[in-house]
């Protein structure tokens, strides 16, 4: 069986980001026959259509998510909804002709922030991929809080409980990827 690649996309920027450390355990977690890579939004401007020549930077990233096989996007909740900077990433993908570079492919969505633990975000991101005919996984959902001691200073997520979370995400969205290829 051909290896899986997995795209991470983080909605949040912020070097020591809970959410890039969560998409840092799914990378540590994967299933046998399963690769990760993690683009890097930082240089990806707001999406507009005035803007004639694809920055490298977009182009890279778009050159990512139409060699992968599924995305998982981490997303942080901003003012109940999704961050921008992942809101973009996905505007920027969109637009390709046909939606060939999102359409049918499987995501799975987690994300770390307060409270709820970016529940509202996600299932806005989730209304996102139905415009977009991705397919999100349905079950496990990963909602971490970034304030109760999961992560250490640095964002990197050490809670063994919400690690194993992660994991069988990641095993969920490998099943999941293969059976929308089959």
């Amino acid at each position: 069986m051909r290896e899986l690649k997995l795209l991470g996309i983080c909605g949040s920027l912020r070097r020591q980001s809970t959410n890039a450390g969560l998409l840092r355990a799914a990378m540590a977690e994967l299933p046998e026959g399963v690769s990760m890579e993690i683009a890097d939004l930082s240089a990806v401007p707001f999406y507009n259509a005035d803007i004639a020549e694809k920055p490298a930077a977009v182009q890279r990233l778009l050159d990512q998510i139409g060699a992968a096989d599924a995305l998982v996007l981490a997303c942080p909740e901003y003012n109940y909804s999704i961050a921008p900077a992942l809101k973009n990433a996905l505007d920027w993908a969109s637009r390709a002709p046909d939606n060939a570079l999102l359409a049918g492919k499987a995501v799975a969505i987690l994300g770390a922030g307060g409270g709820m633990g970016t529940s509202r975000a996600q299932y806005h991101l989730r209304q996102v991929c139905v415009f977009l005919d991705l397919h999100p996984l349905n079950k496990p959902e990963v909602f971490a809080s970034a304030f109760a001691g999961a992560f250490d200073a640095d964002g990197n997520l050490t809670d063994a409980k919400l690690i194993q979370q992660v994991a069988t995400q990641m095993q969920a969205l490998a099943n999941w990827s293969r059976k929308l290829r089959a």
